[in-house]
């Protein structure tokens, strides 16, 4: 989303995972960083798997109605 909008706009672009030192770091797009311990990460994972799983049972509407 950019900022100022209030619609929920997905991005079709990934984050990437980075293990560094010890801790992880998740780039994701419009320059949006995370780090994270390994253990939160995990945790981070697996909710997101489940999200994605539920969001593909029920896909948004693009027509907007």
């Amino acid at each position: 989303m950019t900022e100022g909008n209030t619609s929920l706009e997905p991005c079709e672009e990934p984050g990437i995972a980075s293990a560094i030192e010890g801790v992880v770091v998740l780039d994701g797009p419009d320059g949006v960083a995370v780090t994270m311990t390994p253990d939160a990460a995990a945790q981070t994972a697996d909710s997101l798997k489940s999200a994605a799983e539920e969001a593909r049972r029920f896909p948004a509407n693009k027509s907007g109605g």
